[in-house]
């Protein structure tokens, strides 16, 4: 039986683990060439690694194929599309899925007042605004595949009630209807 998205090529952000990670295996095994992006290369103190998530993506049927990337740093995210299309030449599913917040546990259930300043640049830079730059630079691949291309953006139950502090909420709204 032929493997759905067999041929289709697609770039999930933030696959180390969690959501990006699943998203990719779920590609991975309908027989897509997946480019697993995030900064966790080697194990560290949190389980997964894009490179784990790769082979696993592999063994599942699909291509996985790791870029570490970190997508605060718009001149790796240029990099990142520009590697797709020189060894793909498009671009049929990106998925945002990447999120950064490495002090939010400290932040959990606080007014909004009592968080640094910090806070919003740290959610909503890494978060929100990552989205857009990975959607500036995906927008011609994904114009260049054969079907029209499509961009998923994961969001979570923050983006409908309160969760965690106001600054998550914020950075989580932005993607809902």
């Amino acid at each position: 039986m032929p493997l759905q998205l067999s041929g289709k090529v697609a770039v999930v952000t933030g696959a180390s683990r969690g959501v990006g990670k699943g998203v990719a295996l779920e590609l991975g095994a309908a027989g897509a060439t997946v480019y697993l992006t995030g900064r966790t290369v080697s194990p560290g103190p949190l389980p997964g690694t894009i490179t784990e998530t790769a082979a696993e993506v592999t063994a599942l049927g699909g291509l996985g194929i790791p870029v570490r990337c970190d997508h605060h740093d718009d001149d790796q995210v240029a990099a990142l599309f520009a590697q797709v299309e020189a060894e793909q030449g498009q671009l049929d599913i990106l998925v945002n899925n990447v999120f950064s917040a490495p002090d939010l546990a400290a932040w959990l259930h606080r007014s909004f007042w009592e968080l640094p300043l910090g806070a919003w640049d740290q959610v909503l830079g890494i978060g929100l605004r990552s989205h857009y730059v990975a959607c500036v630079y995906a927008a011609p691949l994904l114009f260049k595949a054969q079907q029209p291309g499509v961009v998923v953006n994961i969001s979570s139950s923050g983006a409908v009630s309160y969760g965690h502090n106001v600054v998550y909420g914020v950075g989580k709204r932005h993607w809902t209807r």
